[in-house]
């Protein structure tokens, strides 16, 4: 990463932008980068520094400058140097694809596994828990502010469900012991983001595990949101963040899967393994991506086609140990 920090230096326009619908992960991602650059490069302004993503869930917008996130792209923008986060392909980037691929210099930086590598240049650690993490390591840590680390601990704290899942490693801890040395106040950021929910996304909550179905002999749990329940909660996609986890933890179950109706017969799939089963390989077979253990990927169909297709994935996997 050392030659990005001399691309840095001599951009006079830099660009960043994380996948579609941001997680916290994405989010956090985006305005460590963001703050770490205008507080270490840009202290004269000179710099034009710009942050797209499609929305800043109301849970992360105590993170600084989460109000300077732009989410439309600036179709007239070129930029000397444009970073893409958190993104393993180029699709992902939804509107920011178009300025992605005409800046002069282009740079990803990753954890997902199936990263196709589609920047000039990149930072793809699949072993690191997130991000965020990656980030971490990238920085200098004497450079890094605590607004900064707040973002950092925020992604870390996401993709790993509060250090409970596998991705969870000596090192990840390591990593966010020193930034609640910078001041982190964990609980705060745990509760407000990750735990406290509104009554609306409890009822929401509450309504998909109740209309949830078992098959494969308990193995997979099935549940669903349509679109016409969405726009009569007036639902965001962040108010169906922890669904797919709670999902998860039911007993006996392998693989849990979450779909979340986009348009007409069109979903947004996410799946969650609890060990067997690489969710990752059916997932970019379906175009989308992840890693072992979570990923997700946009199907078009009936429900029940949808269904049918990833439950005979899976059921494959289950039964002969390996991808279909």
């Amino acid at each position: 990463m050392a030659d990005i920090w001399e691309e840095v230096r001599l951009a006079k326009t830099i660009g960043i932008a994380g996948h579609i619908h941001p997680d916290g992960d994405c989010v956090g991602a985006g305005l460590a980068l963001y703050n770490y650059l205008t507080e270490n490069y840009n202290q004269d302004g000179k710099k034009t520094v710009d942050l797209y993503l499609e929305c800043v869930p109301e849970a992360f917008s105590f993170l600084k400058n989460a109000d300077h996130v732009l989410t439309k792209a600036k179709e007239e923008a070129q930029y000397d140097l444009f970073i893409a986060l958190d993104s393993s392909s180029i699709d992902r980037l939804g509107e920011s694809e178009a300025l992605f691929s005409k800046a002069k210099m282009t740079y990803c930086v990753d954890h997902h596994i199936t990263n196709t590598h589609y920047a000039k240049k990149d930072t793809v650690d699949a072993n690191a828990s997130s991000t965020c993490e990656v980030l971490s390591d990238l920085f200098d840590f004497e450079k890094i502010s605590l607004p900064v680390a707040e973002c950092l601990y925020l992604g870390i704290v996401y993709d790993t469900g509060v250090f409970k899942h596998c991705n969870t490693t000596e090192k990840t801890m390591q990593t966010a012991g020193k930034l609640l040395s910078l001041g982190v106040n964990a609980s705060d950021i745990i509760d407000g983001t990750f735990y406290q929910k509104t009554y609306l996304q409890n009822q929401i909550l509450g309504r998909c595990l109740m209309e949830s179905i078992l098959v494969l002999d308990g193995k997979i749990i099935i549940s669903s949101i349509s679109k016409k329940i969405q726009d009569f909660y007036e639902v965001k996609p962040s108010d169906l963040d922890g669904v797919i986890d709670q999902l998860r933890v039911t007993k006996g179950v392998e693989v849990a899967i979450f779909l979340r109706e986009e348009a007409v017969q069109e979903y947004k799939v996410s799946m969650r393994s609890n060990g067997i089963v690489d969710v990752s390989k059916i997932a970019v077979f379906f175009g989308g991506g992840g890693h072992v253990k979570a990923a997700g990927c946009t199907m078009r169909g009936s429900l029940y086609d949808v269904i049918n297709n990833l439950t005979l994935w899976i059921e494959h996997q289950l039964t002969n140990g390996e991808s279909k």
